[in-house]
């Protein structure tokens, strides 16, 4: 499956949560996200602009690859591979004894909406902020899906450069900057 999105910085969750409701989105729940990012010894990630992560919320962890990004109409899509495994930290020591090693961890809240075929994450991120994402699955580089993507940021008043880098990426990219 090919993830196709819109992230944009936004100053505000209200307004965009105030046009959800208006537009009669369906509210699936706010949860704490923690993600665990690993590189491989084989390759270097940063290079190959790939990611493996197993993410952690409430009671479940889920492991997902991220293929490297496809550029679409100024949004973002990828590859994303996504498997529920019973034990995240069992899945963490498997990787690290296979020469993993723990890249970063990003904490976020999310709030998630459902609108049709659309996925809609209002997120605050630790040491980044607040996104608006809005994302549809596709069986490849659907321009129909950026359309659809387009249209409703503008209903919904979403503005702003899109993001294209990963939260990994801003998050990694902010802490190499106050380093210098």
């Amino acid at each position: 499956m090919l993830e196709i999105e819109l992230k944009v910085r936004i100053s505000s969750l209200d307004p965009i949560r105030q046009q959800l409701l208006r537009l009669n989105a369906h509210f699936c729940g706010r949860i704490h996200e923690h993600d665990v990012y690993y590189n491989a010894p084989h390759r270097d990630f940063g290079v190959t602009d790939e990611a493996i992560r197993v993410r952690y919320t409430n009671d479940h962890a889920v492991v997902t690859y991220k293929g490297a990004k496809i550029k679409t109409s100024g949004l973002k899509a990828r590859e994303e591979l996504n498997t529920a495994v019973e034990s995240g930290e069992i899945f963490e020591q498997v990787l690290e004894r296979l020469g993993f090693w723990k890249t970063a961890e990003v904490n976020k809240w999310r709030e998630n909406y459902k609108l049709g075929n659309m996925a809609i994450s209002l997120d605050s991120v630790d040491e980044l902020g607040t996104f608006a994402e809005i994302e549809i699955m596709a069986e490849n580089d659907d321009s129909d899906a950026t359309a659809q993507i387009e249209k409703i940021s503008k209903e919904m008043g979403i503005q702003g450069e899109p993001i294209l880098a990963s939260y990994l990426e801003l998050l990694l990219s902010k802490r190499s900057a106050v380093q210098f």
